[in-house]
């Protein structure tokens, strides 16, 4: 007999069929004895009588097959169950799992949730978010296809640093200095110039010493770069979309997983709110009793206030702040032609916390060799970035979205970590 999917079974009532899965749970009552079986798309539960003990000697997640009769039962997950059926004994667990995944709330601290993270993350609770986290970047990529966008993957490794600073991984590159990547911009830029719209998914990494619920050092950045812009507005008009599009795949795709986790979806405005970074200044030192003072950005708790800003002014869980001073943002960073201290680079908040980061880039040489000097940056390590914009670039911009921390606020976990499949931290390494 060929192996259905606990999501099938409630196509074949009345006949016999065959699952494998692993035991989610396992309880006697009444003189019966009832076992829920756990497969990558959902669960099936199964009954016998007491007397036969069918399960002796299989634990919680040990691995079975069940093949028995499907019998409707509205107390049953999805409706249906399967009566006495036959128990094959794939992978048996014995032993006691370090942590209970039975019941409906995961009821451990965040270093056992993430030291046990090859068993926590098979709760219900784990899985609904990592499903949210495969949806994410399904509908990420869907609507920038639509857009007539290319997939590229970039190199992890570089010769040179991509944002500068001190926050780089240095690794040993058979004896030569090598960085792990900041972002994928040198190249996606670099790609510009190929496919006029590109786009990635894909792991960047911050040696950033930062101990916060906010901050981890390798996370999952959905990127994408475009050309022909007239500014960055047109950068932000795409990343609209993007985010609009991938909330609506999530409501239509996991609709159960965000119910599971008590996500309240947000309405993406047609037109999300702007605010310029020295208004938003102005307002947060009447809010703070502060003079508005030279501070090239945003601090988190600056963040909160105007996400609570963006609600009562515009009832919207999100807000583009433009602007930022030039001075904060990379060397490739196009300045406001009407303001040589600010830039055309924006972030978005999204209920109180920057998710992305985008803006317009410089697109022509000569304008590079210039922001390089006034850095003090020398172009030699940049020569072959530099290539791309010797031989003819045009305007382009894009953005990259943090993807954990723009599911940390949708589902309001409240802790980065708890929306990364396996974290790496200040302190952390395995699993």
């Amino acid at each position: 007999m060929e192996r259905i999917r606990t999501t099938e079974v409630g196509r074949h009532a009345g006949e016999q069929v065959r699952v494998e899965g692993w035991l989610r749970t396992i309880r006697s009552m009444g003189g019966l004895t009832f076992a829920v079986l756990r497969d990558g798309w959902g669960e099936v539960q199964a009954v016998w009588e007491l007397e036969r003990e069918p399960l002796t000697g299989l634990g919680p997640e040990s691995v079975v097959g069940f093949r028995g009769s499907v019998v409707p039962s509205p107390q049953a997950p999805g409706g249906f169950e399967l009566r006495e059926p036959a128990v094959t004994a794939i992978s048996a667990v014995t032993e006691t799992l370090p942590l209970p995944l039975g019941r409906r709330a995961l009821r451990a601290g965040l270093p056992v949730l993430l030291d046990s993270a090859v068993i926590s993350n098979r709760h219900p609770s784990r899985r609904a978010m990592f499903g949210l986290a495969s949806e994410t970047m399904a509908g990420f990529r869907g609507e920038l296809d639509r857009q007539g966008f290319t997939e590229i993957a970039t190199p992890k490794i570089l010769g040179t640093s991509t944002e500068g600073g001190s926050n780089v991984f240095a690794v040993d590159y058979f004896g030569r200095p090598a960085f792990l990547a900041q972002s994928p911009q040198f190249y996606k830029q670099a790609m510009v110039g190929v496919f006029e719209r590109v786009y990635e998914v894909g792991s960047v990494f911050r040696a950033e010493p930062h101990d916060t619920t906010r901050h981890v050092n390798e996370y999952v950045s959905l990127d994408a770069e475009l050309g022909f812009i007239t500014d960055h507005h047109d950068v932000m008009a795409v990343l609209r979309d993007v985010i609009a599009a991938m909330i609506a795949r999530l409501v239509e795709r996991r609709a159960a997983e965000l119910v599971a986790l008590g996500a309240a979806v947000p309405a993406v405005p047609a037109a999300i709110p702007e605010l310029d970074f020295g208004e938003a200044k102005a307002w947060l030192a009447t809010q703070l009793g502060e003079e508005v003072v030279g501070e090239p950005d945003l601090s988190p708790a600056e963040e909160r206030l105007l996400g609570g800003l963006a609600q009562e002014r515009w009832t919207s869980d999100f807000l583009f702040v433009t602007g930022y001073p030039l001075a904060k943002r990379p060397f490739y960073t196009h300045g406001d032609p009407d303001r040589p201290d600010r830039s055309n680079g924006f972030d978005l908040l999204f209920r109180g916390i920057e998710v992305v980061t985008g803006g317009q880039r410089l697109h022509r040489h000569e304008d590079y060799l210039a922001a390089l000097e006034s850095r003090g940056l020398d172009p030699a390590p940049f020569a072959w970035y530099l290539d791309a914009f010797r031989f003819g670039m045009p305007p382009h911009g894009g953005f990259a979205i943090g993807m954990e921390r723009f599911l940390m606020q949708l589902t309001g976990v409240g802790n980065v970590r708890l929306a990364t499949l396996f974290p790496r931290d200040l302190k952390r390494l395995v699993p």
